[in-house]
């Protein structure tokens, strides 16, 4: 692998998500996917020049960092061709928590690898990721918990306040929950300091923040409900 291979690890997938979309609007990066752990983290790689890597990393990790997500990150130059098999995972189905633990910006072919490899790029640059950007004009809003019961009336306080779209769940392990919806970003807002107000004595609020105008990659890897 020629190019720089850039790892952004977090405790909650909130703080990860919020991480893809600042690594992908800082630069020319490619966000090759995000695996989870079984112990309510998740780790991000992405791959481009160094100098991009290393700014893309720095501005995905302040942002995690705000938001309480714990960050550790690499960069790693140049990586061994052996090392690559273990460090790029292959889809992955997780039976305990019903899922799939490997997500990709393209869904992978058969044999476990991304269907863009052999070139393409999900960045903004390209034509692709323009007309995904021109489609994501909306925004997303997150609420991540540990316990259901306190994401359930979070989201369903959310709904009830604004005009705004469930998108789907994340189940990331320990106990912690993500939902994420879409609308406009004055919808998305309201919807959100609802939700979050909520959490309060029925469980822990973990994170709650809104993306305006997503990237490509964060739509790409958002579940589906």
């Amino acid at each position: 692998m020629s190019e720089a291979l850039g790892l952004l690890e977090t405790i909650g997938l909130t703080p990860m998500l919020a991480a893809i979309d600042a690594m992908e609007k800082s630069g020319r990066v490619r966000v090759i996917q995000c695996e989870l752990n079984d112990y309510y983290g998740a780790v991000t790689k992405i791959a481009g020049r160094a100098a991009v890597v290393h700014t893309a990393i720095e501005a995905g990790r302040r942002i995690a960092e705000q938001m309480g997500g714990q960050p550790v990150s690499d960069v790693i130059l140049r990586p061994d061709d052996e090392a690559i098999k273990t460090i790029v995972s292959a889809a992955e189905y997780n039976p305990l928590i019903e899922q799939k633990v490997v997500f990709f910006p393209e869904e992978p072919s058969a044999e476990g690898q991304q269907t863009n490899q052999s070139g393409g790029d999900p960045s903004p640059h390209t034509e692709k990721g323009r007309a995904m950007n021109q489609a994501s004009s909306f925004a997303l809003g997150l609420i991540e918990t540990q316990g259901f019961t306190a994401v359930f009336e979070a989201i369903d306080t959310a709904c009830k306040a604004a005009r705004v779209e469930v998108i789907g769940k994340e189940k990331l392990g320990g106990g912690y929950v993500t939902v994420i919806i879409r609308g406009e970003l004055s919808a998305v807002t309201a919807a959100v300091e609802a939700g979050k107000e909520k959490v309060d004595g029925l469980g822990k609020l973990i994170a709650a923040h809104i993306i305006a105008r997503p990237s490509p990659a964060v739509l790409a890897l958002l579940p589906k409900s």
